[in-house]
């Protein structure tokens, strides 16, 4: 599997609530949610995303509330990949769950500007920025999140069994 794209980029802490405000949560539809992600953060983000974009972020990715609505919300809005030096806990399970990739790699995320060309190939966690002609290497998947991501998502992943 891989991603491929252009970053979107953010800084550290950006938590759930930024990424898709409390208001909007009367809606638990994808597109719904995807219409308002990151609207207090970054208002152009909806109108310039494109399918198979990608976030790059610093530090604590996804705190705040334990809410699916904030990866299910990255998702319908096309971005591929996160990519962060770390993220919470809990949203890293969520996005699991839900089949978005994540990729926490510090390097990566400190090199990788806003704007740039970026690729990741998730069965070895290389992460490649091609607009700097740079390498890193992240936490490549274990065989069953693999499978998960593929899947679409856990729940998904266990109907097909």
């Amino acid at each position: 599997m891989k991603a491929k794209g252009t970053v979107f980029k953010y800084g550290s802490n950006v938590d759930t609530d930024v990424i898709i405000p409390a208001r909007y949560l009367n809606s638990s539809d994808p597109a719904e949610l995807a219409a308002h992600c990151m609207v207090d953060l970054d208002p152009d983000f909806v109108g310039r995303v494109k399918e198979g974009d990608i976030i790059v972020a610093d530090k604590n990715f996804g705190c705040g509330s334990s809410r699916e609505h904030a990866p299910i919300a990255i998702k319908a809005s096309g971005i591929s990949c996160v990519i962060a030096e770390t993220f919470a806990r809990i949203f890293y399970r969520n996005a699991i769950n839900i089949g978005l990739p994540i990729i926490e790699c510090p390097k990566a995320a400190k090199d990788i500007e806003n704007g740039d060309q970026v690729e990741v190939d998730f069965d070895s966690g290389k992460i490649y920025n091609r607009t700097k002609g740079t390498e890193f290497q992240g936490q490549a998947f274990p065989p069953f999140m693999q499978k998960i991501i593929q899947a679409g998502g856990l729940v998904n992943y266990i109907n097909a069994k």
